[in-house]
């Protein structure tokens, strides 16, 4: 895979040279020849390792500003390099939310203290952020956040639970979505506070996902102490921030990352069924769908280095709803008509984890109230 992905107005061919020539000869041997034999705690050591790789060799942060630590760039290499990543089978760092969410969000909404404090160390990859906003009672409706944060002396005491927290077994710092005015009204009531993993209070449980997976945990928060220093806006303004960090979320680099899966399975599709004309329509039409996201990330691509925020915005929610649905109905027909002796462990594996990827990042439903409302204009 190659720049082709995107039709930017910059020159990018050197740099996707540049990128694949890097990564022939940077992904470890050890991922790439033994990753289906690696424990689990031996991969999360190597996914710690290519943080640093990448930051040793310029590649971390690649649209971030150099002033704050990155490459300057823009969104268009930073999907192209994922690409090419997954390409090169190397693997997905651990700083990921630190880097795709946690950074832009400080640059956008944070103190220059914050920014110095923390940048730094999530370009490096020395910490590992989790994001803190999902509850028990409160998933797709954040603006039904339970957890409190309490004024005292130079800061808040926060207490609750955070569910579905990614990365919250690596992570040395959460973004955490409270309540830190009750009495204010739905949307004025909310914060964002940066916290310390390490703080005396915090305590977690890993999730087990019906795949066998781990990648969450459930956060619970008593009477950990979070200085004024550490919260992101003035009090109240919680709702904004999180809005442009889901923004961020649903924007191109983590639909990159899923692209890349998504070709890859479907490419697995026509390779176990192409040759049998019952399925040929069902392919052609995930095989358009899939093309379809590429087109859409170009599309993002160029709103992007044309700072068109709205359009971005909106065609990020866009971009969300059309790969979610589109890897379940690849899983689906992988799991059911792929037969067996052909990757039947990994279809499994593909059906269980994509039944959650029209919750995650904003169910479906409200996403489509969102377009619905937003981009369209129809009303409530």
């Amino acid at each position: 895979m190659t720049a082709q992905i995107l039709h930017t107005g910059r020159d990018i061919e050197q740099f996707a040279a540049q990128a694949e020539k890097w990564l022939a000869g940077a992904v470890p041997e050890r991922w790439k020849n033994n990753r289906g034999s690696l424990s689990g705690h031996d991969m999360d050591e190597l996914r710690r390792e290519w943080d640093f790789i990448l930051w040793e060799g310029g590649y971390s942060g690649l649209s971030i500003a150099k002033e704050y630590g990155g490459q300057g760039l823009g969104l268009a290499e930073e999907i192209i390099f994922h690409v090419l990543a997954g390409g090169a089978q190397a693997p997905d760092g651990l700083a990921r939310v630190g880097k795709s969410l946690v950074t832009p969000m400080l640059i956008k909404s944070g103190s220059e203290q914050q920014r110095a404090a923390y940048i730094p160390s999530i370009m490096n990859g020395t910490d590992v952020w989790c994001q803190g906003f999902s509850e028990p009672e409160a998933g797709s409706d954040m603006a039904n956040i339970q957890m409190r944060a309490r004024r005292v002396d130079g800061g808040y005491l926060l207490n609750g639970t955070k569910t579905w927290t990614s990365f919250a077994q690596h992570a040395r710092r959460c973004f955490v979505l409270a309540q830190t005015q009750p009495d204010a009204g739905r949307y004025r009531n909310l914060s964002m506070l940066l916290v310390d993993m390490k703080s005396p209070g915090v305590s977690i449980s890993d999730i087990r996902q019906i795949s066998g997976a781990v990648h969450f945990a459930e956060t619970r928060f008593e009477n950990v102490f979070v200085s004024d220093d550490d919260r992101v806006g003035d009090d109240g303004d919680g709702w904004g921030v999180a809005m442009r960090v889901l923004g961020d979320e649903r924007g191109g680099i983590e639909t990159a990352a899923r692209y890349v899966e998504i070709r890859s399975d479907v490419d697995a599709l026509v390779a176990a069924l192409g040759d049998n004309p019952r399925y040929a329509d069902r392919i052609r039409d995930l095989d358009i769908r899939t093309e379809v996201v590429r087109w859409q990330l170009a599309k993002i691509a160029d709103l992007e280095a044309a700072g068109d925020e709205k359009r971005f915005a909106r065609a990020g929610g866009v971009m969300k709803l059309m790969w979610s649905e589109l890897w379940q109905d690849i899983a689906r027909l992988g799991v059911l008509e792929v037969p067996p002796g052909r990757q039947e462990q990994h279809w499994a594996y593909q059906y269980l984890e994509s039944r959650a990827v029209t919750i995650y990042g904003g169910s479906s439903e409200i996403q489509r109230n969102i377009l619905s409302e937003r981009v369209l204009g129809l009303p409530r």
